[in-house]
């Protein structure tokens, strides 16, 4: 058959359509965070393709579904519509023929692929109805005898307009502009046996024919640990180095462990746990510092998370200043608000409380018992952090569920501390005086987590429940069963227990077709007649959803079908039964939250999972983790393995990339590593460990750290 003409017997050309202008190339080279020659460089091979070698089509067709690259000369290309518009090209070589289908397609590619071409074509090979075939194949016209690479071909992550064959050129281009200066010096490589950097980039851009395929594919082959290392280090120092500008700050001092300190221990009806005694010593001894305390206090549901908080803003208050606690819903921050205002009033502590459901005559004279210094203890929701809010003598800022809360939000709380006594707290000549923060979660983190998203953080752990706490049955119950649960629902409330009844939507969504709370609280209604059924979800007026929270604790409503608002902090200890409607769709920390709203009293309790079949994979080792245990750091462990760490990092994540190469779940020993050098560059700030600290920062980040500073 005729070969096309063609300007060099090397001429290769690409199956990409017409090239964008270079100024839309770099807006979208941007949108991937590429910006700088550097940031090429780091824009590492998400996978290889194996071009080295071509089969015969007779080859490939035998093999069958699986990929191989074949070259032959195109014998027909036709546009069908049926099923549906597709370009279908017919290539053949001396042994059979393929066909190449596309789905989606340009018109210039009828063109290109016209009949008597010679391409070269690698993909998957399938069995259909009309012979062998392949869809959507990467392709390159070229003319016989065209050389093949020598190499694995890396694959970039992309995005919409920019071709691998342009990501490739630009990331060649790149390579030869950079310093490849090593940040670390040949002692630090050879102490943690790490390869230089410009040899591991080089190979991963561009790896050699003999590599261990598999070592490549999988990241661990020496190349790849040298980027995660260097990936990890960057995030360590930035972290660390944040948590040690920190100390530098000024805040205020809280040494008085005193009277009202005292008086609350004694009026508490129960004692401290160990684990909660160890916690409490810490935060002690962190707030009577005169730099600002950064802590992460977690433990699983029920710990005993609040009452620690409630005996750090004692400390605050003995000493002389205020506290304020934020929590994320109205819900909780009214639960927090009865229950702490419960131990401090009777002891003549001021507590305010401080919501935007508050009506402007109740607002105005909360604020201004917080300006005036009048309220000690201040509990509330975002409102908070509105401008008008300012405190009178600030010590202490508790949030709670802090990863609900944007890094944003955070910071404005922190920084209530603006007047004291009329004048501001920072003049021309020092740095403003900020207030010690202390953030709670009930969602335990890993410890891979926890040494490199909180490496910031100085974290206390709450890792043992009080005594009396009674265990919680899980079952999960295929949703045709739904009779029988209502009939256990029915029996818990006649012997005087209460019932939680969880969905996952508000109103019905087409998507999704699950129960929703609306549907299921009518269902209940009905099927229950003799019980009281109660609706609270996000969309009620702030009064109405107080009003049914209310009439549930007192005991006035049986049964309370919610959404996810009563995921956190809710505590009626009389509800023993909780039925999650749709349980699949939950991730299992959220599971895990929702169960601890029961097994809070003396009775047994149980857990429900409502499930719609058939299961997926995901969904099945969810359920199967939530029967196994009710170890909160257990659950955790699994869904970092599950889920990543995403679901962890809530709005502390926002504006950070995630980590690209380096894995949480399987690279724990390089964690280990970097954070190790990391503390020793930063104890140690000899003129060569700035240098290096500031180097490897650059390169890694590139300035965009200034988030995590907070």
């Amino acid at each position: 058959m005729p070969e096309p003409t063609r300007k060099s017997p090397s001429a290769t050309k690409t199956s990409k359509p017409a090239k964008a202008p270079a100024a839309s190339r770099e807006t979208k080279l941007a949108r991937l965070g590429l910006r700088t020659d550097m940031d090429l460089v780091l824009h590492l091979p998400m996978r290889y393709e194996d071009e080295t070698q071509v089969i015969s089509i007779q080859q490939a067709n035998l093999m069958g579904a699986t990929i191989a690259q074949v070259e032959g000369i195109v014998t027909s290309c036709d546009i069908q519509y049926r099923p549906r518009r597709q370009l279908v090209v017919t290539l053949a070589d001396d042994s059979g023929q393929l066909m190449m289908r596309f789905l989606n397609f340009y018109g210039s590619q009828t063109t290109q692929l016209a009949v008597g071409t010679r391409v070269r074509a690698r993909g998957e090979i399938r069995h259909g109805f009309f012979g062998a075939e392949v869809v959507h194949p990467t392709y390159k016209i070229v003319l016989e005898g065209a050389p093949l690479p020598s190499a694995l071909t890396p694959v970039y992550p992309s995005g919409e307009g920019l071709s691998q064959v342009f990501l490739r050129k630009s990331i060649a281009n790149a390579m030869q502009k950079i310093e490849w200066r090593d940040t670390l010096s040949p002692a630090q490589l050879a102490a943690y046996q790490l390869i230089p950097f410009e040899s591991a980039v080089r190979l991963l851009h561009n790896p050699p024919p003999e590599i261990d395929e598999g070592a490549l594919e999988d990241r661990s082959h020496p190349a790849w640990v040298r980027m995660k290392f260097d990936e990890l280090l960057a995030q360590q120092l930035s972290l660390k180095r944040a948590q040690f500008a920190r100390r530098a700050q000024n805040a205020r001092a809280l040494p008085n462990v005193g009277t009202l300190s005292g008086a609350f221990l004694k009026t508490l009806p129960f004692t401290l746990t160990a684990a909660q005694q160890r916690v409490m010593g810490e935060i002690r001894a962190d707030i009577k510092q005169s730099f600002p305390m950064q802590r992460l206090l977690q433990g699983d549901v029920g710990s005993g998370k609040t009452v620690v908080a409630a005996l750090a803003a004692a400390q605050a208050i003995d000493s002389g200043f205020q506290a304020v606690l934020m929590a994320p819903t109205e819900i909780l921050a009214d639960q927090h608000f009865r229950k702490i205002a419960g131990w401090m009033a009777p002891l003549g502590i001021s507590v305010a409380w401080l919501t935007g459901s508050l009506k402007k005559k109740e607002k105005l004279a909360s604020l201004e018992r917080i300006t005036s210094g009048e309220a000690q203890l201040v509990i509330g929701t975002h409102a908070l952090i509105q401008e008008t809010v300012q405190f009178f003598r600030l010590g202490l800022v508790i949030v709670d569920e802090q990863h609900r809360f944007g890094v944003g939000q955070r910071l404005t709380l922190r920084q209530k501390s603006a007047t004291e006594n009329g004048n501001t707290d920072t003049d021309k000549t020092t740095s403003q005086v900020v207030p010690h923060q202390l953030m709670m979660s009930a969602t335990p983190i890993p410890r891979t987590l926890a040494m490199t998203y909180y490496a910031d953080l100085e974290i206390s752990v709450i890792d043992e429940l009080p005594p009396g706490r009674t265990p919680i049955v899980t079952r999960s119950v295929d949703q045709n069963r739904r009779e029988e649960v209502i009939a256990r629902v029915h029996a818990a409330a006649q012997e005087g227990r209460q019932v939680y009844w969880v969905c996952p939507l508000i109103e019905e969504s087409e998507a999704l077709q699950l129960q929703t709370a609306t549907e299921t609280y009518a269902m209940l209604v009905e099927a229950l007649p003799d019980l009281t059924v109660g609706l609270v979800h996000g969309r009620l007026k702030p009064a109405e959803k107080q009003a049914v929270m209310e009439a549930f604790i007192a005991g006035d409503i049986h049964v309370l079908v919610a959404t996810t608002v009563i995921e956190v902090g809710v505590d009626v200890p009389n509800a023993s039964l909780m039925v999650i409607e749709h349980a699949e769709r939950f991730g299992l920390s959220q599971l895990h939250q929702l169960r601890g709203r029961v097994g809070r009293g003396l009775a047994a309790s149980v857990c429900l999972l409502l499930y719609q079949s058939p299961l997926g994979p995901i969904a099945k080792q969810r359920l199967m983790t939530m029967r196994e245990t009710t170890d909160g750091f257990e659950i955790a462990r699994r869904d970092l393995e599950i889920r990543g760490p995403g679901e962890f990092l809530g709005a502390r994540q926002s504006g950070q990339a995630m980590l690209r190469f380096a894995d949480l779940t399987t690279d724990q020993w390089i964690v280990d590593q970097a954070s190790e050098l990391a503390e020793q560059l930063l104890r140690h700030p000899t003129p060569e460990n700035i240098v290096t600290v500031d180097a490897h920062l650059a390169r890694w980040l590139a300035g965009r750290e200034d988030y995590l500073k907070v």
